[in-house]
């Protein structure tokens, strides 16, 4: 789990400095980034116990901000992952979504749940830089183990 997160950083961190280097800011990335980074907060809120009704999920915030969201999820994620070792990772938590319909769903997968989400929208990412004639940036697992 902590090498995921390990990845999921190192994508979030190429992403960002892809967007930085834009000639011309893409709105829809930037969305696209800024639902990645929201989203991560809202579920470090629901796994910490604390209330996420009132964070927001989707956001188009701007790249500088989306900078600082980058360094406090990651620091956020490695101060909870620190503690992994003595949780249980089968363990139930309860929340409420964003609708207010309540459930109870185990570390483990809302953790894998964190990571697979940003790794989908990373790759909408990469379409849309794509669709403007930018490089796609690799955020494979595969590379960033090598």
């Amino acid at each position: 789990m902590k090498r995921m997160y390990k990845h999921l950083n190192w994508a979030n961190q190429r992403i960002l400095e892809a967007l930085q280097q834009l000639e011309h800011d893409n709105r829809e990335a930037r969305r696209l980034f800024s639902h990645i980074l929201y989203s991560e907060q809202v579920w470090l809120s629901r796994l910490q116990g604390k209330d996420s009704s009132q964070l927001p999920i989707w956001g188009e915030v701007e790249i500088e901000v989306c900078e600082e969201m980058v360094k406090k999820n990651e620091e956020s994620f490695a101060a909870f992952l620190a503690d992994l070792d003595k949780t249980d990772l089968d363990q139930f938590i309860s929340y409420k979504n964003s609708k207010g319909e309540e459930f109870n769903t185990s570390i483990r997968d809302v953790l894998t749940h964190v990571a697979l989400h940003g790794q989908h929208h990373r790759g909408q990412i990469n379409a849309q830089l794509r669709a403007n004639h930018v490089e796609p940036v690799n955020t494979d697992f595969i590379t960033f183990v090598r």
